[in-house]
């Protein structure tokens, strides 16, 4: 009969042939010192408008919490590290930064697929219960995966391993056997600020805590409504995520391009997408090139507003027609972002315009980006 420790190095082989970089074991009741931390998060609000982080903390809190009968973490990583500087195309302004995670296929998909393997396998080999998860259940993967010994929670707080940089997709299985734990990764971030200085709007009010309001993967992403008006200039050409904080990791130089799952490699439809192209799509043109990918979840309309802010801070005049065309958007956050997009590309047009739309318009939020664009240009006389 297989010893517990032999079972634990079987299981780690045989993750690594299965796609994943790292592996690490532990004890269901690791990381306690997390639910606190959880707890003053989002007691600042820093989670936002992503409620379901309160309405299920008591599960994320703890395992044992989701699954009383967990007895052993198995805590997974599989690398994504892109193959060229994901801040290459910063002053690229007619071009639209997607975050190098989802410029390949979705992870959830990838991810859960190798899991779901594996869990077959080990049920096969040691018989047990097992649960599988890929950032769709309360599971905190990141402390967790740091008490399994694969990586430590840098200062911009994702998971940076000593191998792979910041570049390591994460997933999680709580089996009912009793496997023996991996020791806890130490804290390699040493004195370095790096991530805390990248951040173009300054969402960590302190080394390892980011604030989702602030932080551009969150406003692009998670966040439905407006992007607020002091934000958007940072946002720059970023309309999907932003990968600063991860890029300018030291630890990065270690994470080898080779090594990443393949599945990952960037379509090239998403590499450096056109924002002409991008605030032409209508639903239908989103969900063609958007197939596949963990973008399609935002849906068509969150995309066309990225596009339309990242339009704003271009310079291109060239995307002036594009953007006047969605003034008559369905959506009112593309209406009200393309009105915000044409008010810094063409003073004139965006005047003409506002005389001719501003009484009409019945959304609130889309008639302050008429009054407001007004009101800022008032003051800057």
């Amino acid at each position: 009969m297989t010893d517990a420790f032999t079972l634990r190095e079987e299981i780690r082989a045989h993750a690594l042939s299965l796609g994943f970089a790292a592996c690490g074991f532990a004890h269901a009741d690791a990381a306690p010192e997390a639910a606190a931390r959880l707890d003053d998060w989002l007691e600042a609000g820093s989670h936002g408008s992503m409620d379901w982080m309160e309405a299920r903390k008591g599960e994320r809190a703890r395992p044992r919490g989701l699954w009383p009968d967990a007895r052993s973490l198995i805590m997974l990583g599989m690398s994504y590290a892109p193959r060229e500087d994901p801040l290459r195309l910063a002053a690229e302004p007619g071009i639209g930064r997607i975050s190098a995670y989802a410029q390949g296929h979705d992870y959830h998909d990838v991810v859960k697929k190798a899991l779901k393997h594996l869990a077959r396998w080990l049920v096969e080999q040691a018989g047990g219960e097992l649960k599988v998860f890929v950032d769709t259940a309360p599971v905190m993967e990141k402390p967790l995966a740091a008490a399994a010994g694969i990586g430590w929670q840098g200062k911009h707080s994702n998971l940076v391993s000593r191998d792979h940089g910041s570049w390591l997709f994460l997933g999680a299985i709580m089996t009912s056997l009793d496997l023996p734990p991996d020791e806890a990764h130490d804290d390699r971030c040493g004195s370095c600020d790096a991530c805390q200085t990248a951040c173009p709007t300054d969402a960590f009010p302190r080394p390892y805590v980011v604030d989702a309001r602030r932080c551009i993967s969150y406003l692009t992403i998670e966040h439905k409504g407006p992007i607020p008006q002091e934000f958007r200039v940072a946002l720059g050409n970023r309309i999907y995520g932003c990968d600063d904080c991860l890029a300018v990791c030291p630890w990065n130089k270690f994470a080898e391009a080779a090594a990443a799952n393949r599945a990952f490699a960037a379509r090239a439809e998403l590499a450096a997408p056109e924002l002409a192209d991008l605030i032409a799509m209508d639903d239908a043109a989103f969900r063609a090139i958007f197939s596949g990918s963990p973008i399609k979840r935002i849906g068509r309309d969150r995309m066309v507003r990225n596009a339309l802010l990242a339009a704003g801070n271009s310079g291109l005049s060239r995307l002036v027609p594009a953007i006047a065309s969605l003034l008559d958007d369905p959506a009112p956050v593309v209406r009200g972002a393309a009105i915000w997009a044409l008010g810094r590309l063409d003073p004139a047009r965006f005047d003409a315009e506002r005389a001719a739309r501003r009484a009409c318009e019945k959304d609130q939020d889309v008639a302050a980006e008429w009054d407001v664009a007004i009101a800022k240009r008032a003051v800057a006389r």
